[in-house]
């Protein structure tokens, strides 16, 4: 058991979401949160904090790679380094990333990434499942991934990673102008896969479609996609207005203006999911990396790029999204959620993404710079700074 107070804490409520309360405390027991409340502690405190703000663990449900890792093609070993360190970053739970490769070959990939998973010491951020980002997509905006391995989403395609990943595969990110996408949407959403629109030359029209049939989310939104204009809302304009979609956005400042995050923030409140689409040279100096078996090359600022200078991914870290997004003048609460309980509740994780009585102890205190300080996940610290500096 633990009683932690708080100057700061990030506490959610049931018909008023996330608010930061001043001050706030908390006690966890068998890694629940048991108690949690405004004002001060109920008895002496184990723990206070007298700076920055507790928050739930955040949340991150679109990482390609981390620490020199691409989670494609990682072993074991560097599954458990991107698990045990992805804490210093305030990550206590992650969706993996893979990107467009060959039916067959991205299959062989998601039974490997699933077996190398089960049973893994994860004394670190949870593995939610997998995200496959392709191959359903469109060659017009196709990113950093390689077109000639796009395709259909044929019934046969779509049954062949839906049994590669059973039990593991969590969203999967297509285009719905794709011949076949309508019926893959209702295969994909009746096997309790979430589809995300992303990718795509697709119209607001298409989008909606694509809504119609159970896709529920946007991948990076703006960024390689139909853009918006004022004739044809494309996929962003669609997207901020129709509230069965989660929007999804790299909080990085490089793929997206702060002034069209703060635009986004106010068209689809409570509808943003902080990502940081972060590839594997997110924590890593500058250098040569990979994604999806593609060599890309890590500047000294900004995201990671290809040979023909397209972004391949990100080098951000969920932590600096949420302060970057209060630097482009969203509420410290609304930034909070957009990393915890928005990401966590659209993929089904309710347990999680909150501070508020039963769900897991998955926490993070963020510093006055909202730079991840101490983590804890299931009530156990699983990073502290100060025993790392």
């Amino acid at each position: 058991m633990v009683m932690i107070a708080a100057r700061r804490m990030a506490l959610y409520a049931e018909g008023e979401g996330t608010r930061v309360v001043e001050p706030g405390w908390l006690r966890a027991e068998g890694g629940v949160i048991a108690e949690a409340g405004l004002g001060e502690p109920p008895s002496a405190p184990d723990l206070t904090l007298d700076h920055g703000v507790l928050a739930p663990g955040l949340v991150d449900i679109q990482v390609n790679g981390f620490f020199g890792y691409d989670m494609a093609d990682a072993d074991r070993e560097g599954w458990r380094t991107v698990v045990r360190r992805l804490p210093e970053t305030g990550v206590t739970a992650f969706v993996p990333t893979f990107i467009t490769e060959p039916v067959p070959e991205l299959a062989r990939a998601v039974r490997e990434a699933r077996e190398l998973t089960a049973g893994l010491d994860q004394r670190g951020a949870r593995v939610l499942g997998l995200h496959l980002e392709g191959p359903f997509i469109s060659p017009k905006r196709k990113g950093a991934h390689n077109p000639d391995w796009m395709v259909d989403p044929t019934p046969e395609n779509v049954d062949a990673l839906l049994e590669a990943g059973e039990g593991f595969l969590r969203y999967v990110t297509l285009a719905p102008e794709r011949d076949g996408s309508m019926d893959a949407i209702k295969r994909f959403t009746a096997a309790g896969v979430m589809v995300s629109v992303g990718h795509t030359d697709a119209t607001a029209a298409q989008v909606k479609a694509a809504a119609d049939m159970g896709a529920r989310k946007v991948t990076h939104l703006f960024n390689a996609q139909r853009p918006l204009h004022h004739r044809e809302p494309g996929v962003p304009g669609h997207a901020l207005y129709d509230p069965r979609l989660t929007c999804g956005l790299i909080a990085d400042l490089h793929h997206v203006d702060a002034e069209v995050c703060a635009v986004v923030f106010a068209a689809a409140p409570g509808r943003v999911c902080i990502v940081t689409d972060a590839a594997s040279s997110a924590g890593m100096p500058p250098g040569e990396y990979v994604l999806g078996g593609e060599p890309v090359t890590q500047p000294e600022d900004g995201p990671p790029l290809r040979a023909d200078g397209a972004f391949a991914g990100s080098a951000l870290t969920m932590d600096k999204g949420v302060a970057n997004m209060v630097r482009a003048g969203i509420d410290l609460a609304t930034a909070i959620d957009a990393a915890t309980r928005v990401p966590a509740d659209l993929i089904g994780s309710t347990e999680i993404g909150r501070i508020a009585v039963g769900a897991a102890a998955d926490l993070v205190w963020l510093g006055d710079d909202l730079r991840a300080q101490t983590t804890w996940v299931d009530g156990e610290i699983v990073f502290d700074r100060s025993a790392t500096s």
